[in-house]
């Protein structure tokens, strides 16, 4: 029996390897470290301009580039894009942009339209929400270059432009609406004096409003008076703006221009991600080491002094009556591990919290090194989707390990609740906001083929691993405990007001949530307000401390709890760190009324749907470092007790 089981999880490691091993291979083609991968262009080379989604940071909801009437290709193409940014709403398409490399063009015609009563009001409503249109040539997303009025500060960029602006003529209170027509684009290049090839290292643009004017019948030949390069006229303003009215017609035109610079590819990121607010930042380090120091000089007063004091003393105990005198934590030693009510339950949130720390841990060593940055869009979210897939093993071993120390047989079930419950109550919340994107018409709606793939990574993989993980957790020898548990139960006496469940819980809370509020500001900035995180290093070290900080909170209260004769330590463990969930939700809503500017209900639903996905999984990880920190920390002191 003990040769099979042996043969069987040998296997089941071999399994595992192979998995691994071939999601390696896949991953080396989809992560690459800055520059690693450039392309060489000769002067005269044709460089492809794709177009992306348009996006707001008014409705969250992104849509497609021709979902507004721009000129078209001849033949409209996607690209092949990978499962996180379908997920992210990008549509990736080609463009009529016609770019040869290091050859200027002035007042190129794109196409000219005239608009109708549907499409006048698409533009108007697009540019009412003040939507964007993203651009990407050589994998670099387009920006529009903001100088600050204050001298020597760093130029920012703005993602992509926007589709158009509000105003009014000079002596006229009627609000128009006006399009950017025109496109001055900039490509810098680097570029090797050896060879004369050249790499793109910037893709920048100036729309303009303008309404074009020409003589005659329009035809392709047709030549501009606004716009000249015979007479070298070219746009410089938006002083003559392009109305969008119905029956106006619109010529879209750009120009290209190119600019040698000094910066090389690997660094052509370093402008985008340029973070002139790192002080906030190490603020945010040294305000949260503060609260892991104050929290650690507790610990270390409790297991140095007051344990030390307290095993020597109760130690040197003679007789029962002296026993029966003290008073604290040693007094419920026959009650201390006695299973918790659901404990099912809980073993299936450690299981998953579990899973969900090793993919956050290993995500962000990934991104540490480089592996996720944002050139590789979608990289991110494939990467965590994939490892909490794979991760599965894991949330199986951890609860079954905990369910049979509970002495529980039916290993099947737990691993089968581990596998389906945090999963499915997220898959429910993430179907009824697709259904809501779908409903608005959004690209950001997901399609059925990517929603049949997460399902068949869910249950084709994911739930396999989950089983795999549990049956090796469950023919291990179980966890027993360091004391015997009377059978039957002490009474609690009454608490004092402080010790109060929901209180001690809610108070748990507060100082992991204060670790980490800063850089949640940044995280949230980055998502809803449409801008690169690129700052791992500081997230890395911020984690490091939730963790320090989820775990000795957790045992400070714990201690202070069985001090207090109280031994229902379990679930409160789990609730004392998890509560910081509570204060992340409390923040986003404040967030979503003092930062952002959504006014639409569908939008609010999806900012607080997926704010709640993340408090949810933000509960699950914290409360499962307390509890296995709760855990460690109990099984310690009472396993230093003498027990007649």
């Amino acid at each position: 029996m003990e040769y099979r089981s042996r043969s069987i999880h040998k296997s089941t490691t071999i399994m595992i390897s192979a998995i691994l091993f071939l999601f390696l291979i896949h991953t080396s083609h989809c992560f690459y470290l800055p520059g690693v991968a450039p392309e060489d262009f000769q002067k005269g080379d044709p460089l492809k301009v794709k177009v992306n989604k348009l996006t707001s940071i008014k409705t969250q909801l992104p849509y497609s580039y021709y979902s507004l009437p721009f000129c078209p290709p001849k033949k409209i193409v996607d690209s092949a894009e990978n499962l996180g940014e379908v997920l992210r709403g990008d549509r990736i398409e080609n463009s009529p942009y016609v770019f040869k490399m290091r050859e200027p063009q002035m007042c190129s015609v794109l196409c000219r339209i005239t608009l109708d009563a549907k499409t006048a009001k698409q533009f108007q409503e697009k540019i009412d929400d003040e939507y964007r249109v993203n651009m990407i040539l050589d994998n670099l997303p387009l920006v529009v270059p903001i100088r600050r009025l204050d001298q020597g500060s760093p130029t920012v960029y703005q993602l992509g432009y926007h589709v158009g602006l509000k105003g009014q003529y000079t002596g006229s209170k009627e609000e128009k609406f006006f399009i950017h027509n025109h496109l001055a684009f900039t490509v810098k290049y680097h570029r090797d004096p050896q060879t004369d090839s050249a790499r793109i290292v910037g893709f920048e643009v100036k729309p303009y409003s303008i309404k074009h004017e020409y003589e005659g019948k329009w035809s392709e030949n047709t030549r501009l008076t606004t716009c000249d390069p015979h007479t070298k006229h070219t746009v410089v303003n938006s002083n003559t703006p392009q109305e969008v009215e119905v029956n106006k017609e619109i010529i879209f035109t750009y120009d290209v221009e190119y600019q040698e610079s000094d910066v090389k590819w690997a660094s052509r990121w370093d402008a985008y991600l340029l973070m002139s607010d790192d002080q906030i930042h190490w603020f945010s380090i040294v305000n949260s080491l503060m609260i892991v120091l104050f929290l650690s000089g507790m610990v270390a007063m409790i297991m140095l002094r007051t344990l030390y004091r307290d095993i020597s003393k109760y130690n040197e105990l003679e007789t029962q009556e002296e026993a029966q005198e003290e008073t604290g934590w040693k007094l419920v030693h026959g009650d201390v591990f006695r299973p918790p009510s659901n404990s099912d339950l809980l073993c299936v949130y450690v299981g998953t919290g579990i899973q969900f720390l090793g993919m956050v841990l290993v995500t962000m060593i990934f991104a540490v090194f480089g592996f996720l940055s944002p050139s590789n869009r979608g990289g991110l979210m494939t990467a965590m989707l994939l490892l909490w897939v794979f991760m599965g093993i894991f949330a199986g071993y951890a609860s079954s390990r905990l369910y049979k120390m509970f002495k529980g047989t039916e290993w099947k079930k737990i691993s089968l609740k581990t596998a389906c419950l945090f999963p499915g109550i997220v898959f429910a919340i993430f179907f009824l906001l697709n259904a809501l994107i779908w409903g608005q018409k959004s690209s950001g709606a997901v399609p059925f083929g990517t929603m049949f793939a997460l399902v068949v990574m869910w249950f084709g993989i994911s739930v396999p691993l989950v089983f795999v993980g549990g049956y090796i957790g469950f023919k291990k020898p179980a966890i027993e405990d360091p004391v015997k548990t009377n059978k039957i139960p002490r009474q609690i006496p009454e608490q004092a007001w402080y010790m109060n469940p929901i209180f001690s819980i809610l108070i748990g809370g507060i100082l992991p949530f204060g670790a980490v509020f800063i850089e949640l500001f940044f995280i949230l900035t980055s998502i809803w307000l449409n801008q690169f995180y690129y700052i791992f290093g500081f997230l890395f070290l911020v984690f490091i401390i939730l963790l320090i900080t989820c775990a000795e909170i957790t045992i400070v209260l714990c201690y202070f709890q069985l001090c207090s004769e109280d031994y229902l330590w379990w679930w409160r463990s789990y609730l004392t760190s998890g509560s910081s969930a509570l204060y992340l939700f409390l923040y986003a809503t404040f967030y979503f009324f003092t930062k952002l500017e959504i006014t639409k209900l569908v939008s609010g639903m999806l900012y607080f749907g997926y704010m709640l996905i993340a408090s949810y999984a933000f509960f699950v990880l914290t409360g499962t470092i307390g509890f296995y920190a709760c855990f460690w920390f109990t099984r310690l002191i009472y396993s230093s007790v003498k027990i007649d």
